[in-house]
């Protein structure tokens, strides 16, 4: 899964998406809240998209060898982007909506300094 076409197709994928969402961050059209959400989309989408395609060319292949290797990794490739977003924007919706993180440095912007002792 990690190697060759599938690889780069994820790759190109969800760089492409990343790159977006941190434009759109930059540009101030986008919190950081969303951008940390968008990020685990982007991830969890092009690691769909990688195993789509492989095992979308697996089962076309199974099913008509040749055409159904192609068909079945564009389809593959594009149910596993769908299912990989759903379950990265869920994550990331649970992951950074939660009242405990709310409160946390890392959401607050607050740098950790160094004590002396």
């Amino acid at each position: 899964m990690f190697k060759g076409v599938s690889l780069w197709a994820g790759v190109i994928s969800g760089g492409m998406a990343q790159l977006q969402d941190t434009q759109a961050m930059a540009s101030g059209k986008m919190d950081k809240k969303e951008y940390a959400i968008q990020t685990s989309k982007n991830l969890t989408g092009s690691l769909g998209i990688m195993a789509g395609f492989e095992y979308g060319a697996i089962l076309g292949s199974a099913i008509i060898p040749g055409a159904g290797t192609i068909i079945g990794s564009i389809i593959g490739s594009i149910i596993g982007n769908r299912i990989g977003n759903y379950a990265g924007y869920q994550a990331g919706n649970i992951l950074f909506n939660n009242q405990m993180l709310n409160n946390s440095r890392l959401l607050q912007n607050v740098r950790p300094t160094l004590s002396e002792n």
